[in-house]
């Protein structure tokens, strides 16, 4: 299979070595027995494919910190380099095989000519076994949740490694002895405490060290975010996010107190260690609060109504907007104080705690556990539906922890990271999310880093720091942002998401193509690509989320338009890079012609369909190309489109032609010949005939072909183009010859 070699930036962590692993977990504690058995099993070789290890071990285990580790470890044995791809989004999203190896392919920096998705095994499947030939390569594919993913990609070649990643078993593969992995041994998690936190802090209680290992299970993820709360909180001791963690006993309600009010939405009894320890009206009975000239009769009796299960007092009671987005409120009764304004003052879910939502100090709304602001327009009497979080699960507790301690600002930035193609964000895409200058976007992205709420990723071309949403915590993330966040902020947030990538790509575009001259409209300084050089590095770096941004907004069918300006952006700018992969292009055309059908566009419809039967032909499929070919025809009738109609019907005779069918080729030129001459389309009358005649010698019907060659002739030498009648001319005369010969088949009168 043809391929030409594209230049691909490396990463090197040795003399010459191609590393395009992700950075991985710093610091790094414990794993001696796991990472002896992987090297034992990277040691054993499997006759007639190359090695397969597997890394198995439930979300916050610390698999591909693990992986990442070993992998690097090892690296001398693997000179031709260490790649690396996910199989799965943090959304759940899988990654089909051809689709890895072609980025594998470009990591390797072996680009196939064309390389469409087929309808059995994918082309660049088998093309990435081919480069992997000869090769020593480890390739870290993370993440893996089937093996249909995996089993496509195993070479023959035994020199090579392949590490793999996941959460449950991969059946269908033989001779696999995966290694399991569970919590860290209570040494390597105080360890892991002291690096994150201090030993100071630790060293002080070495005894609540062991049992915050406890109470996170020893999960690495959940050591680590209870050392985020821990340095986001520098007066507490280690014993008070014990405190927090470990679960108590709930006392025994009956159904008339399940809707009351339990004070911060923490276990009875409990404060927020550090916090003050003041008395909260919020958190008051209603007939203490009347007595106190802080409710009004008619709104007591509507709180002690919902104590019994009505609206007004549910654990999640929420207050409306006034001036701007407030913080989230203690767990009360969504009710204002008097003197306070402005606050969303959400009621909070439980494991919700002050400062959750809200604006940290003394403002309306925030951490200091204040009610929620004035009630307009009744949202304050709807409580949101909590999400439980289960006791067990030390992951979640410790996130819940962190997640309540954080600013308002930076807690709606978190839950709309979620929002990001491949979760995965920088200082334009979050700035763009949040409506905020881009330098307070890449604060909030550090300092969310810096607390273990998102994972680091390689910095882009042009050292632009990114981050992306851990998959562990994903799924809570959603439920926090459905929860909490309106649909008509979450639409606003994505419709400013995708004109900023519409920018970006059309920035990149100019910076490409020397004609096209200065940028009409700039972005802002920290947000620019300043060179051509990083501009396709950008493009490259940054397709599969460009893609997976359009996928997106196309699939939820409410931002069209800007999903649209998108792909026309994309299909101008991405092969100005010199390596635009013919899947892409498809993948673009499928989406175009998917909103034109849900539109009922057929105009669109048929030119999508038109780029997709030239990318089928191009690929040298000539089948399927002559299927989209004929779907376009059909729709460029329905829209009344000669000009569409005519090259439908030229391209599905141009496939039966390649197919060595001349006999359904001359019918459809014919066709397309009659409407290309109703149009004057002269040139392409010319283009017709000659194919015309080729497939009329091609039947052996010399005379037809005769006729038609002449008439070419004659259309050409009347457009003047001298060069291609005289090559129309010489055809003509080599035919004459032949029908003169031997091979002149007998002319009907």
């Amino acid at each position: 299979m043809a391929r030409k070699t594209a230049t691909v930036e490396t990463r090197p962590s040795g003399p010459g070595l191609l590393d395009r692993l992700p950075p991985g977990a710093s610091p790094f504690a414990g794993r001696r027995q796991e990472l002896a058995a992987l090297a034992a099993g990277a040691a054993r070789s499997v006759p007639g494919r190359s090695r397969l290890l597997v890394l198995a071990g439930r979300p916050g285990s610390g698999r591909t910190a693990l992986a990442v580790h070993f992998a690097r470890s090892v690296a001398a044995d693997y000179p031709d380099g260490l790649l690396h791809v996910r199989f799965s989004a943090p959304d759940g999203s899988l990654l089909e095989p051809g689709r890895a190896a072609r980025i594998l392919l470009e990591q390797l920096g072996e680009v196939p000519d064309a390389l469409l998705p087929g309808t059995e095994e994918d082309p660049a499947c088998e093309a990435l076994r081919e480069a992997l030939t000869g090769r020593r390569v480890l390739l870290l594919l993370d993440d893996v949740r089937e093996a249909a993913q995996l089993w496509p990609l195993l070479t023959e070649e035994p020199g090579c490694l392949l590490l793999a990643t996941t959460a449950g078993p991969l059946t269908g593969i033989e001779d696999i002895d995966p290694v399991i992995l569970g919590g860290l041994d209570q040494r390597a998690a105080v360890d892991l405490l002291v690096e994150l936190v201090g030993g100071t802090r630790v060293g002080c209680d070495p005894v609540g060290a062991a049992d915050l290992a406890e109470a996170c299970a020893a999960r690495p993820a959940a050591l680590r975010l209870a050392a985020g709360w821990l340095k986001a909180n520098p007066r507490a001791a280690v014993t008070d996010v014990v405190r927090e963690l470990s679960p108590e006993p709930e006392p025994a309600v009956g159904p008339k107190a399940r809707g009351a009010e339990k004070p911060s939405g923490r276990r009875p009894g409990k404060t927020p260690a550090g916090a003050a320890r003041t008395a909260d009206p919020g958190r008051a009975e209603p007939d203490l609060m009347e007595a106190l000239g802080l409710l009004g009769p008619d709104v007591v009796d509507l709180v002690k109504g919902g104590a019994k299960g009505g609206k007004g007092a549910g654990e999640n009671g929420e207050g409306a907007r006034e001036n701007g987005e407030g913080g989230q409120g203690s767990r009360g009764t969504g009710f204002p104080a008097k003197g306070d304004k402005g606050g969303r003052g959400r009621g909070r879910a439980p494991g919700a705690g002050s400062g959750g939502d809200g604006f940290r100090g003394d403002g309306p709304g925030g951490a200091g556990g204040r009610p929620s602001g004035p009630q307009r327009g009744g949202r304050g009497l709807l409580p949101a539906d909590p999400v439980p979080v289960a006791d067990s699960d030390p992951l979640l507790a410790a996130f819940e922890l962190l997640h309540r301690t954080l600013p308002a600002p930076r807690a709606r930035l978190l839950r709309a990271l979620t929002l990001a193609p491949g979760q995965l964000a920088d200082l334009r895409s979050a700035s763009a999310l949040m409506g905020c200058p881009a330098p307070e976007a890449a604060q909030a992205l550090e300092q969310l880093a810096g607390q273990e709420l998102l994972e680091r990723e390689p910095a882009a071309a042009d050292g632009t720091a990114r981050y992306r949403v851990p998959g562990r915590l994903y799924p809570r993330l959603a439920e926090l942002r459905a929860e909490r966040d309106r649909p008509s902020e979450v639409e606003l947030a994505r419709a400013r998401l995708l004109e900023r990538l519409v920018r970006l790509v059309d920035s990149a575009r100019m910076l490409l193509d020397p004609t096209a001259g200065p940028n009409p409209d700039p972005l802002p300084g920290p947000l620019r690509l300043r060179t051509a050089a990083q501009a396709k590095q950008w493009l490259l770096e940054e397709r599969d989320q460009l893609l997976g941004a359009v996928e997106e907004a196309i699939g939820q069918g409410d931002l069209d338009g800007s999903a649209g300006r998108l792909v026309t952006a994309l299909l101008r700018a991405l092969p100005l890079t010199g390596t635009a992969a013919p899947a892409d292009l498809h993948q673009l055309h499928a989406l175009v012609l998917k909103v034109a059908e849900r539109q009922r566009a057929p105009r669109r419809a048929a030119a999508a369909l038109l780029n997709l039967g030239d990318l089928q032909a191009a690929a040298g499929r000539w089948t399927a190309a002559a299927e989209r070919y004929h779907a376009a025809l059909d729709r460029a009738r329905e829209a009344g489109d000669e000009p569409t109609q005519a090259r439908a019907l030229e391209g599905a005779g141009g496939c039966y032609r390649a197919l060595a069918d001349p006999v359904r080729a001359a019918d459809w030129y014919g066709r397309a010949l009659a409407l290309r001459q109703g149009l004057a389309d002269a040139p392409a009358e010319a283009r017709l005939l000659v194919r015309l005649a080729e497939a009329h010698a091609a039947q052996r019907r010399f005379d037809e072909a005769l006729r038609e060659y002449r008439a070419a002739h004659a259309v050409l030498r009347r457009l003047g183009d001298e060069s291609a009648a005289a090559a129309v001319a010489g055809t003509l005369d080599r035919l004459r010859e032949r029908l003169d010969g031997e091979w002149r088949s007998p002319v009907p009168e």
